[in-house]
């Protein structure tokens, strides 16, 4: 149940911004943020321990994170998803058939950006607009979501540019702190406790990405307690 907000620019506009909060069991083991795979030496991710894959990560000129969703394989034991993000740098396909449970993968680049769904049968791609969207356990700016119907016109509304008195992302931040002021089992919470709907996961980590023709910056910052909000180091 994780949540990630994408400003795409208009063409020549400026970097694509994306903020990221990380949802997970905290007991399963997870590395930071940075270069855990030989075999991809330009990519930095953050890493699921169990099973090696990642939950996001970037090299030089792509980023991709991976959120849950309903569905996917009907088979007796999936395969992860976070091998998809690695897929996604590496500049592998989707593997057909899939195996995993359902996904959004976003996956953006200085050019733009993209979500593909999957919850069984065929994958679907949106190419995001222009504009901000907000994507968590369902479609894009979905209008049945209820953080998506509460948060997104506040993020809409935030400034992303450089220049100002701090950096880019602190307009973000501001929201996120503005919607920690919901309980963490509000549906409409961002910063989240999400056992009594069912998982086992929370709100664990905060990643922040700008992208543009220099490269790929991204950063991440750990809350201090799961499920609770506090202005992370970032």
């Amino acid at each position: 149940m994780c949540t990630v907000v994408i400003r795409v620019p208009t063409a020549g506009g400026g970097p694509v911004r994306v903020l990221a909060v990380r949802d997970e069991d905290p007991s399963r083991p997870w590395r930071p943020l940075g270069p855990w795979w030989p075999e991809l030496p330009q990519v930095r991710g953050v890493k699921d321990e169990l099973a090696g894959g990642a939950w996001l990560a970037a090299d030089d000129t792509r980023l991709a994170v991976l959120l849950n969703r309903a569905g996917g394989a009907d088979v007796a034991v999936p395969t992860s998803r976070g091998s998809l993000v690695l897929d996604s740098l590496a500049g592998r396909p989707l593997p057909l058939p899939l195996t995993t449970l359902g996904f959004n993968l976003v996956e953006a680049t200085a050019a733009g950006a993209r979500v593909t769904s999957w919850e069984g049968r065929e994958p679907r791609v949106a190419e995001l607009a222009p504009g901000t969207h907000m994507v968590a356990h369902d479609d894009v700016d979905d209008p049945a979501t209820p953080r998506i119907v509460a948060w997104l016109p506040k993020f809409a509304a935030a400034p992303t540019d450089d220049g100002g008195p701090g950096p880019w992302w602190e307009a973000w931040l501001a929201v996120l702190a503005e919607s920690a002021g919901l309980e963490a089992t509000d549906d409409r919470a961002i910063i989240r406790d999400n056992r009594p709907h069912g998982y086992p996961t929370l709100s664990l980590l905060v990643a922040v990405a700008s992208l543009d023709r220099s490269g790929v910056a991204v950063t991440t910052g750990t809350l201090d307690s799961p499920g609770r909000w506090n202005h992370p180091h970032l």
